[in-house]
């Protein structure tokens, strides 16, 4: 999985990390099972501390989405096949009603809101369609 991290970007290293490895469980690059870098390995890609690529690793596995063992190092737990955590969405409409907040104090029009909700959840699926066709 190629990660990009932009250092001037003003979300914080270790969200872009965790952000990056959602998509990539969401959209089908990542699979359940599937090992990530070591914490270390990114760090020195990078050449940021290995504390921050951890921070992001960490939150990762309180959301149940990676496990991690002095073994098998961080693999990912969990794929949109499965189902939903416990819990789960509870916690991620209260994100959500945000997010939506953030959209509306900021003029966009509901129509926009719904279209772009409905097109970003599309390409996941999208994607993990063409992801599953090409390996088969």
């Amino acid at each position: 999985m190629l990660i990009d991290i932009d250092p001037d970007s003003e979300s914080p290293l270790y969200q872009q990390l965790r952000d990056q490895v959602v998509r990539a469980i969401a959209d089908g690059t990542l699979h359940p099972g599937e090992s990530l870098a070591s914490v270390r390995q990114l760090a020195s890609q990078f050449g940021i501390n290995s504390a921050t690529v951890g921070k992001g690793y960490e939150l990762l596995r309180q959301e149940g989405l990676v496990r991690t063992s002095r073994r098998s190092g961080s693999v990912v737990a969990r794929g949109p096949a499965d189902d939903p955590t416990p819990g789960f969405a509870a916690d991620w409409t209260e994100r959500l009603r945000t997010l939506l907040a953030e959209a509306v104090a900021h003029g966009l029009p509901d129509a926009a809101i719904r279209a772009t909700t409905d097109s970003l959840l599309a390409d996941f699926t999208a994607q993990r369609t063409d992801r599953r066709k090409s390996s088969s």
